[in-house]
């Protein structure tokens, strides 16, 4: 899809004249298909967000706690930062039932706050948040992916969070060096 490349390269606030005129369609006909750029990028995170939700439901009944969590939280983030951006649109349309992004918003969220609460009913989990703490670490870790000067520490950054969210799987986080350190 065209409009799926423009919002890859321009992030999530790609013009959607630009949209249109690489699709070789007239504003008016894409506005008419998608009246506001959020319809539009419902329209590109929607197949994202049904297959993450289904895997979180199939996880939520095979997977570990922990794997199912680190799953959604991975896919989660994957999403979010798939549109530069994005992040921003999503925190503030968890909260806006007239966004178009709002369903795909509440779905995410529901997602992971049931796994999160099944990790926390056993015991693998911090007691001490909830599914939209967890909504913002998507959205923070998203960010951090989006800074160019912070990108290359984005995976270590993003196990900082996993562990913090998970505690028992700390021991499992690949460690980066400290300048100066000692070996």
């Amino acid at each position: 899809m065209v409009a799926r490349e423009v919002v890859t390269e321009h992030g999530a606030d790609a013009s959607l004249r630009d949209v249109a005129r690489k699709a070789d369609v007239g504003l008016g006909t894409l506005y008419r298909h998608f009246p506001t750029r959020e319809a539009l990028i419902e329209a590109l995170l929607r197949t994202d967000v049904d297959e993450l939700t289904a895997q979180a439901a199939d996880l939520e009944l095979s997977g570990t706690p922990e794997d199912a969590l680190l799953t959604w939280f991975r896919g989660s983030v994957a999403i979010t930062h798939e549109y530069r951006g994005l992040s921003g649109l999503l925190v503030a349309a968890l909260e806006d039932a007239e966004s178009a992004l709002n369903v795909s918003c509440v779905a995410l969220h529901d997602a992971g706050t049931r796994l999160l609460y099944r990790a926390q009913d056993a015991g693998v989990a911090r007691a001490d948040i909830d599914g939209t703490d967890l909504f913002a670490l998507v959205a923070a870790a998203a960010w951090v992916y989006d800074q160019p000067s912070l990108a290359p520490r984005a995976d270590h950054l993003f196990s900082v969070m996993s562990s913090a969210v998970l505690p028992n799987e700390a021991s499992h986080v690949v460690t980066q060096e400290r300048p100066g350190s000692p070996r």
